[in-house]
């Protein structure tokens, strides 16, 4: 058994490793169909992405390249402050590739609304879109993902990648972390 001492602080397990082990199998094999001609570049959302990244990247078996690029609108809060800023550009041209953005979780949708719009100024020749998890029931922006792992409901959740405060992001799977952990 491995030894975590995050288990005190979730709630409930929404999606056990084998799960997403699974799904994102799956999400590799569709983006194999789909982009197999085609050398895209993934981009990666720093920091929450990682994890599934890597895995989904592996999965779906693509001469492909990687970027990354990092966005803020929480700054350790619960909630989307509906701003965005960049804190990592781009280190390449994207000029006529295909993009495929990879994206822990689609909330509020004012990041990747912002990153869609911002990629496709800098001359993308397409852009896919690629999340984990969505949770519609926060959207505030009109966009939704090309290709999403799971559906979950608006309950704050970590792991995978997913964090509160730069924690739980290696948390093997997808739990909703106890409420009193956030409202301190």
């Amino acid at each position: 058994m491995v030894k975590s001492n995050m288990e005190q602080d979730i709630l409930k397990v929404l999606m056990s490793e084998e799960q997403l082990h699974a799904r994102v199998q799956e999400m590799g094999s569709e983006l194999y169909d789909r982009f197999a001609d085609k050398d895209p570049i993934f981009v990666g959302v720093l920091k929450g992405c990682f994890i599934f990244m890597a895995d989904l990247v592996r999965a779906a078996q693509l001469k492909s390249e990687i970027e990354f690029i990092g966005v803020s609108s929480y700054n350790n809060g619960t909630k989307s402050s509906g701003v965005v800023e960049i804190t990592r550009d781009l280190q390449k041209d994207i000029t006529g590739r295909h993009i495929i953005v990879v994206e822990d979780i689609l909330d509020s949708g004012n990041t990747l609304y912002f990153l869609k719009n911002y990629l496709a100024a800098k001359g993308a020749a397409s852009i896919t879109i690629v999340t984990l998890l969505d949770k519609p029931a926060r959207r505030e922006k009109p966009i939704v993902a090309d290709l999403s792992g799971f559906e979950v409901p608006d309950e704050f959740v970590v792991g995978y990648g997913l964090d509160y405060a730069q924690q739980y992001r290696n948390y093997p799977c997808i739990g909703v972390l106890k409420p009193e952990v956030y409202s301190k």
